[in-house]
C-alpha cells in the first residue's frame, strides 16, 4: 500500500500544477478590460452577479439572491419599477448594471448605469477591481462622492 502513495501523490501534485499554470496563464492572456467579466458575490453574501461583456459594453445581471422570507427568488419582482410595465419581471435574472465602459488610462469601467430594484432607481455608475482582486461597483447621482459603494469578491 505504501508504495502506491508515493505515485498518487505526485499524480495529484501533477495535476495541481497543471490546473495552476493554465489558470495563470489564462489570466495573463485575459485583456485588462475584461477582468472584471464573472460571478461575483457581494461581502454579505446576499447577492450574486454574473458581469459579461455585450456589444463592447459590459452588463450585469443577477444571478442569486438571499431571501429572508423563505420564499422562492422566482416569486420577487421589480415592483417599485417607475414603469409600471416593468413591475412584473423578476428579480432574478434581471438586468441590474449596463453602459460601463473600460478606460484604460485608470484602469476603471465607467459611465454606466446600476439599477436598484430595491427602490426602483437608476443611478451613474462606476467600478474597478483593487490590488486584492476586490471589486468596488460605485452607484452614484452625477458625482461619485454622492453615491454607495458595494464590494464583492469573485466566485467564479
Amino acid at each position: 500500500m505504501l508504495s502506491l502513495q508515493k505515485p498518487l501523490i505526485y499524480l495529484f501534485l501533477s495535476y495541481l500544477s497543471l490546473v495552476l499554470f493554465n489558470q495563470a496563464s489564462y489570466a495573463q492572456n485575459f485583456p485588462a478590460s475584461q477582468r472584471i467579466c464573472g460571478d461575483w458575490e457581494n461581502q454579505a453574501k446576499s447577492l450574486r452577479i454574473r458581469i459579461y461583456m455585450e456589444h463592447q459594453e459590459f452588463k450585469a445581471k443577477i444571478i442569486w439572491f438571499s431571501d429572508t422570507e423563505g420564499k422562492p427568488m422566482s416569486y420577487w419582482k421589480d415592483k417599485r419599477n417607475p414603469d409600471p410595465k416593468l413591475r412584473n419581471r423578476t428579480i432574478l435574472g434581471m438586468s441590474i448594471l449596463r453602459d460601463l465602459e473600460y478606460k484604460a488610462d485608470k484602469g476603471t469601467w465607467e459611465n454606466g448605469k446600476v439599477y436598484d430594484s430595491k427602490h426602483g432607481k437608476e443611478w451613474n455608475a462606476s467600478a474597478s477591481i483593487n490590488k486584492k482582486g476586490l471589486l468596488k461597483v460605485r452607484g452614484y447621482w452625477h458625482f461619485k462622492w454622492i453615491g454607495k459603494s458595494m464590494i464583492f469578491h469573485r466566485i467564479r
